[in-house]
């Protein structure tokens, strides 16, 4: 039976074309997308970036190995692996040739990628190439004993490259690359021969020891709290594997510096106390009145009540704002002296400020006439003023975080 089209059929014949059109342009898109990142991946294996080529083909096989779409990737990773693995063999066949104990490294770390690099395509396996009828070869091979000799020559390597630094020292940088190696060889072969006792013996050998002295310079009194705060280096949080500081030198330790922070000048104000006044004007209800007519008479609703109106009376109220003020300023310097050349290093300029202020208010007058923000502060009374030593103090307060800026700034 023939239909014919009709004004009511012509949607759903439009719906479905367009619905046909953005299912084309979808898969074209998907399509281009997929070309493109083969290409790119292609392009990886003409200049020698096998590795990104193997972790772009394991992704996108890993979500789906049968995929028509991912079929070249199977191709382009067996390519990669074989050319990958020739040059990492070719490379570490030279660094043996070599025979510098410094390439140990590099031909342990060879051997772990190779191995690594398999570890992750066996789960794939077996990758079938379909236009070849067969499935892709990779020839992988057991690294483990290589591996394990490759890591026995480093860990000896390390062991003894440190050893020698550690002994033959001339400067903290030599501990410290000792300690760098120990370390690193204490995360290959944990506990490998006394590893342990030379990593705490290149530790304390590489490590900045700076002695802090502080020197009043002002005719004021610092607070003893304030001196206990900043010398307390425990509450610094400053986590620096290379430096200690002591505020308390130990006549056991050989200081290579010094830190000096020298307070300049103290400057505290006079307590003040300001007065504002503001006079307050309001209209509030008082009572009310009946609404009266042309003739004076009252007016009476449609229920026959009388019509009211509120009154209204303006109100008056003298507002005293009273502000309690006193600011104390410190101000210094930070010096950093290297105790071998008796040199000025570095210095830093230290400065903080503490201001107190108070408010409280009374009245005169009407308080109905003031706002509700005014009329809170009059449950406010005067308090006494912090003394000079407390304002100092207070001061002193930010200081110690400046002071911990100045001290993770500062490299030795």
């Amino acid at each position: 039976m023939y239909v014919g089209t009709t004004i009511e059929n012509i949607p759903t014949i439009l719906n479905l074309d367009v619905m046909k059109k953005i299912l084309l342009l979808t898969a074209v898109s998907i399509f281009l997308a997929s070309c493109s990142g083969v290409k790119k991946t292609q392009e990886a294996i003409n200049t020698g970036n096998y590795l990104s080529v193997i972790q772009t083909s394991i992704k996108n096989l890993a979500s789906n190995k049968t995929k028509k779409s991912n079929q070249p990737y199977i191709s382009l990773l067996e390519d990669a692996f074989k050319k990958n693995t020739e040059r990492e063999l070719s490379n570490i066949a030279f660094l043996k040739k070599d025979g510098n104990a410094a390439n140990y490294e590099n031909i342990f770390n060879a051997y772990t990628r190779l191995k690594n690099i398999q570890e992750q395509i066996k789960p794939l396996l077996p990758l079938r190439i379909v236009d070849e009828n067969r499935n892709a070869d990779f020839n992988i091979v057991n690294y483990n004993d290589k591996i394990l000799s490759s890591k026995k020559q480093l860990a000896d390597y390390l062991y003894s490259n440190a050893s020698n630094l550690l002994a033959n020292a001339v400067s903290k940088d030599d501990y410290r690359r000792a300690y760098d190696d120990f370390n690193y060889l204490n995360e290959l072969s944990p506990n490998y021969e006394d590893s342990r006792i030379k990593i705490e013996e290149a530790h304390n050998k590489g490590i900045d020891y700076v002695r802090v002295k502080l020197i009043n310079s002002t005719d004021k009194i610092i607070p003893v709290r304030l001196e206990d705060d900043l010398l307390n280096f425990n509450t610094y949080g400053l986590n620096d594997l290379w430096t200690e500081y002591h505020a308390q030198p130990m006549s056991t330790v050989k200081y290579d510096y010094e830190m000096e922070v020298d307070f300049r000048e103290i400057n505290i104000s006079p307590e003040q106390i300001r007065e504002k006044e503001l006079v307050k004007e309001s209209q509030i209800k008082d009572g009310y009145k009946y609404v009266l007519d042309e003739d004076s008479e009252v007016v009476v609703d449609e229920d026959g009540n009388k019509v009211k109106t509120d009154k209204f009376k303006t109100v008056r109220c003298n507002f005293y704002q009273f502000t309690q003020s006193k600011s104390a300023q410190v101000t210094g310097v930070v010096s950093f002296i290297d105790l071998n050349t008796r040199q000025q290093v570095n210095t830093y300029p230290l400065a903080s400020q503490f201001v107190f202020e108070h408010n409280y208010a009374n009245y005169r007058g009407d308080k109905r006439a003031l706002t509700s923000d005014l009329i809170s502060m009059l449950s406010l009374k005067s308090v006494e003023f912090p003394t000079n030593e407390q304002m100092v103090y207070d001061a002193g307060e930010s200081l110690k975080a400046n002071l911990k800026n100045i001290i993770i700034r500062h490299k030795f």
